[in-house]
């Protein structure tokens, strides 16, 4: 009873630990998103839970390095010049599109 009962508890650990790691994101890129959330919503106690509840749950729809792809595309495009040009005009918009979608899903959930 104890050997199945301890089995069990791995196997959710074991579970638990590997899907975090498919999707888990660095603890600064975390707060980076934070910080920008907060400074734009309010700098209020409220406003830092649900910052917080939406990149929990962007993190749970986009995997970091498709995270970290848009918000590199959708950075480079708000540069001047040719450079903001290539980026656009990339094959890069249903990359951006879908960190929209998450952080619009995540925004209906936390806010």
């Amino acid at each position: 009873m104890i050997r199945a009962t301890l089995t069990a508890a791995l196997a959710i650990w074991a579970g638990t630990a590997g899907a975090q790691a498919v999707n888990d994101y660095p603890t600064n890129a975390r707060a980076d998103y934070v910080f920008v959330c907060m400074a734009t919503n309010g700098q209020t106690r409220d406003v830092l839970d649900k910052c917080s509840c939406a990149i929990d749950q962007i993190a749970e729809i986009l995997p970091y390095d498709a995270y970290v792809k848009a918000e590199t595309v959708m950075a480079m495009r708000q540069m001047g010049g040719e450079r903001s040009a290539a980026f656009r005009n990339m094959g890069t918009n249903d990359m951006v599109a879908n960190f929209h979608r998450a952080e619009a899903e995540a925004e209906i959930l936390c806010f």
